[in-house]
């Protein structure tokens, strides 16, 4: 009995820890959640709702007209681009549109490159000994906390060397080798023991087969966190494309939306819309690589 009793007081010790616990994390979440219920309620609120000085919560009619403004106001043709001395333009559509597909475009492109260069460039300092390494590394470490708005102008100025502003590119190519990215994976292959790239190297497979079918499958959670930060970073990059980003038909979903606001009045309606639209792609990325995210950070806390 004696016993008995003493456990009783450590099991409701946990019950109020576990109920303290839970209460935060609903707290927590809302706090992150609200903002994204906001703006998709507001995109389907009428104008006075929107600017009633009482706040509405949920809206008393439900209205399509904020995305009808999105998609009617300008158009563009969906892709265009010159090959062979031709210029081939898609079917027009709504200028909405054509902005999220150079967003995705720029935003998967810059995560692919990224993931790809980082993952070789972590495995190169993690698993090979050449001579400046540690200087190197020492570079990268000191790049992560440069802002990328000191090294803007000769970004700008090398993009317009080459013959890329104001295209995707432009935004592309400077996020390509993010610091943090081989900062990542340089600590994830640093984590795969030696002796499996030795014995690579003793059945005959050369470098590439080595990184291909031993180190790449092993660092895979890293990688999926390295996308997802990638992916994101780019997306929300506003300073960046806006910088190196002019025409109409070269814009981002974020810059689009921006241009459509007028000079003395603007429409929170259309731009809870554009908003709206824009934090799809995300949601769906991090749905894709919620697996490898969380098993990265895991294996990075452990790690550490």
């Amino acid at each position: 009995m004696a016993k008995h009793n003493s456990l009783a007081p450590e099991q409701n010790r946990s019950r109020v820890y576990y109920t303290i616990c839970c209460v935060l994390i609903c707290l927590i979440a809302f706090t992150f959640l609200f903002p994204l219920y906001w703006i998709i309620t507001g995109s389907f609120k009428t104008k006075t709702e929107i600017l009633s000085t009482t706040p509405v919560w949920f809206p008393s009619e439900w209205v399509s007209i904020n995305y009808e403004n999105l998609m009617s106001k300008r158009s563009a043709p969906l892709f265009s681009f010159e090959a062979l001395g031709y210029r081939i333009t898609g079917p027009t559509v709504p200028a909405a549109i054509r902005w999220l597909l150079n967003t995705v475009v720029m935003s998967v492109s810059s995560m692919l490159l990224t993931c790809l260069t980082a993952a070789m460039a972590g495995y190169a300092l993690a698993k090979k000994r050449f001579y400046g390494k540690t200087i190197l590394f020492s570079l990268i470490v000191c790049a992560m906390a440069l802002p990328k708005q000191v090294i803007l102008i000769p970004l700008l100025r090398e993009m317009s060397a080459l013959g890329l502003y104001d295209t995707l590119w432009s935004v592309i190519i400077p996020i390509v080798g993010w610091p943090f990215g081989v900062f990542l994976l340089k600590q994830f292959s640093e984590g795969i023991p030696t002796e499996m790239v030795e014995a690579c190297r003793i059945d005959g497979a050369n470098e590439w087969r080595t990184f291909t079918d031993v180190m790449f499958p092993m660092i895979k959670p890293g990688v999926g966190a390295c996308a997802i930060f990638t992916f994101i970073n780019s997306w929300n990059d506003y300073f960046m494309q806006l910088i190196m980003l002019m025409s109409t038909e070269q814009l981002t979903i974020s810059l689009g939306i921006a241009t459509m606001q007028g000079e003395n009045s603007t429409d929170f309606g259309l731009l809870m819309a554009g908003s709206a639209l824009a934090s799809v792609p995300i949601i769906i990325v991090f749905l894709i690589f919620q697996k490898y995210f969380t098993k990265g950070i895991t294996m990075g806390a452990v790690k550490g």
